[in-house]
């Protein structure tokens, strides 16, 4: 039901990840939009949010997703509000949380980082799922398999960065819910404020025109509540 019924390139679906159409600003409005009009309590969707942006400093790539729901579960945060947290994470933002995280990672480990940063977290990444598919295959033909890629991989790469991030996650993360939760307050508060107007609109209209159809029955001799024979 919700497919395209022209199905994408696949370059047009990585171009479009990496760019949407509208560009990032609409995107970002539209995600603005829809945390906004979440029917829950701002608290809770603000949890979720912080949940979300926290998700984007992990090196679970592929799984943002499945984690932010998981910890806005946790923190019993809005889970739709979680998954549109994890939009903080973007290729324009992806670069300084890798370096950061990192960098503070290897530095908390007391270890070092091989190499230039941005030359190498992509290249490894891309060795580590070479090692995990080619490594399935050798496994079923009976040929010995090869760790060496995983295993730098995880050492350079991902426990460092798991480590790394957690520090400046949860400090974003509390930031988001910090600047989040008056927004969301003050924008339910408003749309209550502005839904009760328009009630309070009909109801009047609703009398005025009973009151109408009332003076109308009397002026033709009629009762009120007493219809034409």
């Amino acid at each position: 039901m919700f497919k395209r019924r022209d199905r994408l390139p696949v370059w047009q679906t990585v171009l479009h990840a990496l760019w949407p159409r509208g560009g990032w600003k609409r995107a970002a409005l539209y995600v603005k939009h829809r945390l906004r009009r979440l029917p829950d309590t701002p608290r809770k969707i603000s949890r979720g949010i912080m949940a979300g942006v926290f998700t984007t400093f992990t090196p679970f790539y592929g799984l943002h997703f499945v984690v932010a729901a998981l910890v806005a579960f946790l923190l019993r945060g809005n889970v739709m509000a979680a998954l549109l947290g994890t939009f903080f994470g973007n290729p324009l933002t992806y670069v300084p949380i890798g370096v950061v995280s990192l960098n503070l990672g290897h530095w908390m480990l007391g270890t070092e980082i091989r190499g230039e940063v941005d030359e190498n977290i992509f290249g490894k990444f891309v060795r580590a799922g070479e090692d995990f598919f080619w490594n399935a295959w050798y496994a079923l033909r009976g040929i010995p398999v090869d760790w060496t890629a995983t295993q730098i991989f995880w050492n350079d790469i991902f426990f460092p960065w798991l480590v790394g991030g957690l520090i400046p996650g949860i400090f974003t993360g509390i930031a988001a819910y910090t600047v989040s939760l008056p927004l969301i307050e003050a924008y339910q508060r408003r749309r209550r404020g502005a839904l009760k107007k328009k009630l309070d609109e009909i109801r009047r209209k609703a009398a005025v025109r009973a009151a109408e159809k009332a003076a109308a029955k009397g002026a033709k001799g009629e009762k009120p509540g007493q219809g034409a024979s």
